[in-house]
């Protein structure tokens, strides 16, 4: 029994180390990559800040929603006046004050974000007297069933359920030999 203890610890110990350099968050995000531009699940997103403000926007339910708080604080900005810029587009943003998001509903606009790949996007800002212009891109991925993450995930679980089902077997043999062993005695 102390074999097969030992054994179960070892699982235990190495399961750690499928998730070591390149592992990814519980969104598919890589954890030992940069954070300024993530994907959260199938919708695209944008993340980034000036000394003034930060800015998340996601593309998503027929539009663009951006979220803008103040860096030092992150107290949401709300009623301010908000443009997106893409190349030669540009479309200014409805505030929802219910939701407190800033909404760029475009059709122009959200055909060219659509397509997958990377977009630099232009946010022009202003909030009261404070006025602010920030960069951001926004990536689109492939068509989901390309994700390159999801081939690795399987992998990792195939070889996980792998090493328990030997360690199972290998227990299910030494308590057999072990329990043939008092028998004979």
């Amino acid at each position: 029994m102390k074999l097969l203890t030992a054994l179960f610890c070892a699982l235990l110990l190495a399961l750690p180390a499928l998730a070591s350099p390149g592992a990814h968050g519980p969104n598919g995000e890589h954890l030992d990559g940069p954070a300024a531009v993530s994907t959260s699940g199938s919708a695209p997103r944008v993340e980034t800040f000036t000394e003034l403000f930060e800015l998340v926007g996601h593309l998503s339910g027929g539009e663009l929603s951006i979220l803008i708080d103040r860096y030092d604080t992150n107290e949401p900005v709300l009623n301010g006046k908000l443009e997106v810029q893409y190349q030669k587009l540009k479309a200014p943003a409805t505030f929802h004050s219910d939701i407190g998001d800033y909404a760029v509903d475009d059709p122009a606009m959200l055909a060219a974000l659509s397509k997958p790949g990377k977009h630099p996007l232009l946010f022009t800002f202003t909030a009261g007297e404070e006025s602010d212009l920030i960069e951001g891109t926004l990536e689109v991925p492939q068509a989901a069933g390309h994700d390159h993450h999801d081939a690795p995930y399987r992998q990792r679980w195939a070889l996980t359920l792998s090493v328990i089902a030997a360690l199972t077997a290998i227990g299910a043999v030494l308590v057999r030999r072990r329990a043939s062993q008092r028998s004979l005695k």
